[in-house]
């Protein structure tokens, strides 16, 4: 609970607010038939979501041994995170437009935030990601020992506590803020900039701590990743065959559309001031990184990954779908 005075809304203010123990999401405000339409993009978004990274991606690299390598290891890794921040926003939200039910408990919306924010850890495998690809084409005599499976699960869990400690201090400072009784967040899920919208106390410092971690996080990760992509051209451009380079680029494009897709939509929304103060905006591309590129990432590592492709190909054969 979080009580709100007279003194968190400046001197002048003489109105009494009561203790705030639930929000109410305001979503997309619209006629009845627009939420028809979000009900039923999201469900079929999120379905597909649900079964490309659960189905076609975990279930399927951990069901096969040729793909125990440390490149599925952190494919496995970022469909789990795919999966776990849809799953957390997505159904609320098909709730919130189908049935009209926006209510969402103190708690509740504190949870939604801590586990929303854990997809900055996203970040840190996409950074990782692209090390392997780097240790794959120009230091492959030494990939066996950089990219061991030792150091692969330390790199994991070490970035999994580091997105869990991001998580509790951005969720710290704005539940350290005061709401105002009626609780509106212009917003389908408890983001941290709708959620400090929400507030009626001074939310200057809270917003540019927000800025400043995710802008370190989304720009260190973000050097690391062209860094490493800056040496992976300038080695396969020095291979003196055509198809070698086709075919050491090909290995590379796919993370680098999740790449593109991933950083572009989480640095217009976390890492500028806008995001605080256009909420319309804000709540256009939450649904992009929230629901659609998590659905993108599993078809698009599906269908081009070829390890993928020929292990799903092995399961459908021993199941009996093709003969």
């Amino acid at each position: 609970m979080v009580h709100v005075g007279a003194n968190d809304l400046g001197k002048g203010a003489k109105e009494n607010y009561t203790m705030v123990s639930e929000f109410t999401l305001v979503g997309f405000e619209g006629h009845p038939e627009l939420q028809v339409f979000l009900s039923v993009l999201f469900l079929v978004l999120y379905t597909v979501t649900l079964l490309g990274n659960a189905g076609m991606i975990i279930i399927i690299i951990s069901s096969d041994s040729r793909l125990h390598t440390s490149k599925y290891f952190f494919l496995k890794n970022l469909s789990f995170l795919d999966l776990c921040y849809s799953s957390v926003i997505a159904p609320k939200a098909l709730l919130c437009f189908s049935t009209g039910c926006r209510a969402i408990s103190y708690s509740g919306c504190a949870a939604q935030m801590f586990f929303s924010l854990f997809g900055t850890t996203e970040t840190f495998i996409l950074a990782v990601m692209a090390y392997d690809r780097f240790a794959t084409i120009c230091n492959l005599l030494c990939y066996p020992i950089t990219m061991s499976k030792r150091t692969c699960v330390c790199l994991v869990v070490g970035f999994y506590l580091s997105g869990c400690l991001n998580c509790r201090i951005q969720r710290g400072f704005t539940f350290s803020l005061s709401f105002c009784r009626l609780g509106k967040i212009d917003h389908f899920f408890c983001d941290v900039p709708a959620v400090m919208q929400a507030s009626c106390s001074d939310t200057f410092a809270s917003e540019m701590a927000m800025l400043a971690m995710c802008g370190f996080i989304i720009v260190s990760t973000g050097l690391v990743v062209l860094i490493f992509y800056g040496f992976i051209i300038t080695t396969v451009m020095r291979i003196p065959s055509s198809e070698g380079r086709h075919r050491a680029f090909s290995t590379c494009a796919t993370h680098l559309v999740t790449v593109s897709l991933f950083y572009g939509t989480i640095f217009f929304m976390y890492a500028q001031p806008r995001a605080i103060s256009s909420p319309g905006q804000s709540k256009v591309v939450s649904v992009f990184y929230t629901i659609v590129i998590p659905m993108l990432n599993s078809l698009i590592y599906s269908l081009r990954n070829k390890g993928v492709k020929e292990a799903l190909r092995k399961q459908r054969t021993k199941k009996g779908f093709f003969h």
